[in-house]
């Protein structure tokens, strides 16, 4: 499963990414008093959700092809054991 490893990472990164800028750019409007801010943590999920679905295309698909490559296999496992299994009877 390394494509979801790599996937999961790149989406960690760029949301941490993604709240380090909105937070400073929070900080810099408002008169932050805590360090983790409700508002900015909710902007930088939603940018980075953006961002992910846009830049991050080629890796999901690597992943998805992986799961369907997995899906086919399994699927066609099943199928051959039940035909041997048609074919004692």
């Amino acid at each position: 499963m390394k494509e979801f490893a790599v996937y999961t990472l790149m989406r960690l990164v760029l949301f941490v990414v993604t709240y380090g800028i909105v937070l400073g750019v929070y900080a810099l409007i408002t008169d932050i008093k805590a360090p983790i801010q409700f508002i900015p943590l909710v902007i930088a999920f939603l940018i980075s959700g953006i961002l992910s679905y846009l830049v991050l295309d080629r890796q999901r698909e690597a992943f998805a092809q992986r799961i369907d490559d997995r899906a086919k296999r399994i699927s066609e496992g099943y199928e051959k054991a039940r035909s041997r299994e048609d074919d004692e009877d």
